[in-house]
């Protein structure tokens, strides 16, 4: 028995110092201490300072870059479901591109670190719901996109924590235009906000359908809300006539195609269905990406507005012809694709305002190796710093598979003199050919050549009726 009592009193004193040890200061104080400790780590982690330590996180799947002392971080088409933590990067980013993923939310808080942000590209999400403070602590941010997601209704207060917000995109999204939406149609509206929603359009209810945030009548939308909070609005919309939508001649460029503003400014167009090129191409648009579209007619003054193009892609739309003033104005365009396309030729004169031209993609084109193409030959050879491509005869048989110079080449070999006498000795012999559209032919081709490379005239015919 004194054993056992011996044992005890020792089990006793164990305890005792183990319980004494455990409330000495700097140690856990049993969960709840665990866990309070863990919550003060996670604030500290997400504080600034740790950006530089070893607790800083890593994703290979985005990129950092800088230009203009500018952080960009690119997070585009990652397949993300959340806002990366802020201490993820190395710098505090000013520009964020999660362009393209598959956010659907935007919780409270979403952007906590990121307090320097300028802008924040969210378009081509699947974005339903911003939470109200989700912005919160962005006060520098000045645009801010969140066109091609799936948001039906967003409130003003999700807006305020963005005091210097200068450019909101939020076109195609399925805008409920009924009571929830007061609050936003109305800061869309203040005079001031004039970059604000500018394309956003109601998608319900049907009398409503088709119309501008902006131009919608705010006080309406709360005393007319069908009161069942049916998303489609008052039944009675539906005995009202439908009023036709108003003649397009041309679909818009801000709608048709997703435009990206960092780091630089750039359109993609590209598998778009369109027939033409859009109108309404901003002028600070540096890359347009137009290929694989059905664009099968290039007209004059389709690019009237995009004084600072540099790059063009036109491929892969079976396009046909190229009108001559088409691309007037394309001072500073470096790199232009035609490639994947059914041109036979390029007009005289298409190509005259590219002075800073520097590649040309030809490829994949039934070019004709006849008279009509010399011209861009001839104006190949007088911009020996363009790179071209792509630029072989498809026919006639003779001279397929040859590259258009060589074509040239050997055209240009032979003997013009005779080839001009036969031809004055045809038109001369052969009353029928008189005045026919080959004769016509013959003389527009003369006209068309570049003057500084046309030939003095040498011969002069007389026809005696």
């Amino acid at each position: 028995m004194r054993v056992n009592s011996g044992f005890a009193l020792a089990s006793l004193l164990f305890l005792l110092l183990s319980s004494i040890e455990t409330k000495k200061p700097g140690k856990g104080r049993g969960l709840r201490g665990a866990r309070h400790k863990l919550t003060r780590d996670r604030i500290r982690g997400a504080g600034r300072h740790s950006r530089s330590g070893p607790t800083r996180l890593v994703s290979p799947a985005c990129s950092e870059s800088t230009e203009s002392r500018d952080v960009f971080v690119d997070c585009q088409e990652r397949h993300l479901n959340s806002i990366p933590p802020s201490q993820t990067w190395s710098k505090e980013p000013k520009h964020l591109l999660l362009a393209r993923n598959r956010i659907k939310v935007l919780q409270d808080g979403a952007f906590f670190g990121y307090e320097r942000l300028i802008s924040l590209d969210l378009q081509q999400n699947q974005i339903s719901l911003v939470e109200e403070g989700a912005f919160h602590g962005l006060k520098e941010l000045t645009t801010l996109l969140l066109q091609h997601n799936h948001l039906g209704t967003l409130s003003e207060e999700a807006l305020i924590p963005l005091p210097n917000l200068r450019y909101l995109r939020l076109y195609d999204n399925p805008w409920n235009c009924l009571c929830p939406l007061d609050s936003l149609i109305r800061t869309l509206q203040v005079p001031s906000n004039r970059n604000f929603g500018n394309h956003a359009r109601c998608s319900v209810p049907i009398r409503l359908k088709g119309m501008k945030l902006k131009q919608v009548d705010p006080e309406l939308l709360c005393k007319e809300s069908d009161p069942t909070g049916h998303p489609e609005g008052d039944l009675r919309d539906m005995t009202e006539p439908l009023r036709p939508s108003p003649f397009r001649s041309k679909p818009d460029a801000t709608t048709s195609c997703h435009t990206y503003l960092f780091p630089k400014i750039r359109m993609d167009c590209s598998k778009r269905g369109l027939t033409e090129v859009p109108a309404g191409i901003p002028e600070d648009v540096v890359h347009v990406d137009l290929s694989h579209n059905s664009i099968h007619h290039l007209k004059a003054r389709d690019f009237q507005s995009t004084r600072s193009l540099r790059t063009l892609n036109l491929s892969n739309n079976n396009m046909e012809r190229i009108d001559t003033a088409s691309l007037s104005g394309l001072l500073h365009l470096r790199e232009l694709d035609l490639s994947e396309n059914s041109l036979h030729f390029v007009q005289y004169g298409v190509l005259e305002d590219l002075y800073f031209l520097s590649k040309l993609r030809l490829g994949g084109n039934p070019w004709v190796c006849d008279y009509s193409i010399h011209y861009m030959v001839y104006w190949l050879r007088l911009h020996p710093g363009v790179k071209h491509s792509g630029l072989l005869c498809r026919s006639p048989p003779e001279y397929t598979g040859e590259t258009v110079e060589e074509y040239v080449h050997s055209y240009n070999r032979e003997c013009p003199k005779d080839r001009q006498n036969s031809r004055t000795h045809q038109d001369q012999t052969d009353p029928e050919l008189w005045n026919t559209p080959m004769e016509v032919q013959g003389e527009l081709e003369e006209e068309l050549e570049p003057s500084h490379l046309r030939l003095p005239q040498k011969y002069q015919i007389i026809r005696l009726s």
